[in-house]
């Protein structure tokens, strides 16, 4: 092993970890992170899923029921191994770029030179990879010259372009998406260079590459026709969209796989209730169906379809073609006529209902998934919510599928009373005061109404950092994992989590209750249990059984 100090394995969840080498950026740790990475795709231990390399440490996925000390102890031995090879020849990737950016002027005023020795500045060094975060694709290039090691924006943009060519604190970030952002924006290139899910792998840089920006008054033409639309599903639709709700999608079990490329799991918040309403029409548990938010839509059925509905009770009505009504009981499969109209009234009992059609509904595959990830654009129905007019596809009805079959944990009673989550300490814990963390349990908070997908936030007690621990070097954020920024207050990482962030995590709610926080609706009450890891474990481990004993 290269020289450093010994590893460092912290707790990520009861089926995750960290492997640490230090606590900075250099380009020492962040070539053993990216070796190990490596080494653990080619000698995978025993219920190894997945690893997300950082600048200079690697989170370690494994199943819920691998044993942890085996697990953790074949990833050290490899971390020692990490880096004592000679790293393998980089990339290197030219990008087009314009330097028209708005912040361009302010930069140069900050360093101290002209606009024009700027982009000389800019253009004229190679940038190492570091690594692939934030969102799909999204490259953090390092290290820029000195003299532009500059704050952050005090107040970041709501929204900056796809394309854009930024930087902050020496480093150099391109967004490939349109998205919130602190950076200061110095040019622009073409998006699609960064992010194409049609290929493998989808992100055109990967750590240890070396990119290079060449300056150029206009971008070049893309070549038509160069990323084919998946083609529509054969047949007629089954389904109309009269009204799309607040937030309707199409999701499955995720995409497990890509987050090392920034690609979260996304798929059902509370897979549970997806997959006994699947099992209510006899689908793979897998299947694709809608998740709908709060409010939910207005679907005619242009033929006959069975159907059940998951979650929470929104209270869905079907109206018949000859008139009448019915009140859809959550969790019994029911067959929707030709013509029939299924609404929902309210008020719901919890934050997500969802509705499975025997077949599934039929939209492409993108990375192994049907899942939306909205963020991104990409996956379930053109990559985006439903929207009046759309027509869905389904699939053709599993052998055996039948009407009335119950599944009675299809449905997701509200919680009574506060809701209670149980969390493991970890990965960042040392970076709150010892007060904070033993009081944990007696605080009392409420669900935000600015949570979504990403992110459930926490409105109530500050969570108190230790003095110069608010932020950390960027690392991985696990599903699940609680994320405390400066302010205090933490946010609970959901299905559509932003794959690395620069704030500690104080710890990860065991995977059966995020599923209950999905269903929590803004204002609910909610408190945090800590529990040891090998509980933690536990009561995960204890979930997969209540799920395979009731398939």
């Amino acid at each position: 092993m290269s020289g450093g100090a010994e590893p460092l394995v912290r707790n990520a969840g009861e089926a995750a970890f960290s492997v640490e080498f230090g606590n900075e950026i250099s380009r020492e740790l962040n070539a053993r992170a990216t070796a190990l990475a490596a080494l653990l795709e080619r000698e995978p231990f025993d219920g190894y899923r997945e690893a997300i390399p950082t600048f200079r440490s690697v989170l370690v996925f494994h199943d819920p029921e691998a044993d942890p000390e085996r697990v953790r102890a074949h990833a050290l031995d490899l971390a020692r191994r990490a880096g004592g090879e000679p790293e393998p020849e980089p990339r290197h990737i030219e990008f087009p770029c314009v330097y028209d950016g708005e912040d361009l002027p302010e930069v140069a005023a900050q360093a101290g030179v002209s606009v024009e020795e700027l982009v000389r500045i800019l253009s004229g060094r190679d940038y190492r990879v570091y690594i692939i975060g934030f969102t799909p694709g999204f490259p953090y290039l390092g290290m820029a010259d000195p003299r532009l090691d500059i704050p952050r924006r005090s107040v970041p943009r709501v929204r900056v372009p796809a394309g854009a060519v930024a930087m902050a604190r020496a480093q150099i970030g391109i967004y490939p998406w349109v998205t919130p952002g602190g950076w200061h924006l110095v040019g622009r290139m073409d998006p699609a260079l960064l992010f194409d899910p049609g290929k493998s792998p989808p992100s055109g840089c990967l750590p240890g590459d070396q990119v290079r920006f060449l300056p150029v008054a206009e971008l070049p033409e893309r070549p038509a026709g160069e990323t084919a639309a998946p083609p529509p599903p054969a047949g007629p639709p089954a389904i109309e969209v009269e009204r799309g709700g607040l937030l309707t999608t199409v999701q499955d079990l995720g995409r497990p796989g890509y987050q090392r490329y920034g690609v979260p799991w996304s798929g059902a918040a509370d897979p549970a209730s997806l997959v006994f309403a699947n099992r209510a029409v006899g689908n793979p548990d897998g299947a694709a169906g809608l998740e709908c938010t709060l409010m939910g839509p207005v679907l005619r059925f242009r033929r006959p379809a069975l159907t059940a509905l998951g979650g929470a009770d929104h209270r869905g009505v079907l109206h018949f073609p000859g008139g009448g009504r019915w009140p859809v009981p959550v969790g019994t499969s029911f067959l929707a006529p030709a013509g029939s109209v299924l609404r929902f009234g309210g008020p719901p009992d919890g934050m997500r209902a969802y509705l499975a059609f025997a077949g599934g509904v039929d939209v492409p595959e993108v990375l192994g998934s049907r899942a939306t990830y909205l963020t991104a654009a990409f996956g379930g129905f053109e990559g985006r919510a439903l929207r009046s007019g759309d027509r869905l596809h389904v699939g053709a009805a599993p052998e055996g599928a039948r009407e009335n079959r119950f599944e009675p944990e299809a449905r997701r009673p509200p919680a009574a009373g506060p809701l209670r989550l149980r969390i493991s300490l970890g990965p960042q814990e040392d970076c709150f005061t010892e007060e904070c963390v033993d009081r944990l349990s007696e605080l009392r908070f409420t669900v935000s109404n600015d949570s979504n997908r990403m992110g459930v936030r926490l409105d109530g007690p500050i969570l108190e950092h230790r003095a110069g621990m608010k932020e950390i070097v960027s690392d991985a954020n696990p599903h699940g994992t609680i994320q405390v920024p400066p302010g205090g207050h933490p946010i609970v990482m959901g299905a559509d989590q932003g794959i690395t962030g620069g704030y500690p995590k104080i710890g990860s709610v065991v995977a059966p209750d995020l599923a209950r926080l999905a269903q929590a609706l803004p204002g609910a009450e909610i408190g945090l249990d800590v529990v040891p890891l090998e509980e933690a474990r536990e009561i995960a481990l204890a979930d997969l059984v209540r799920l395979r004993g009731a398939g």
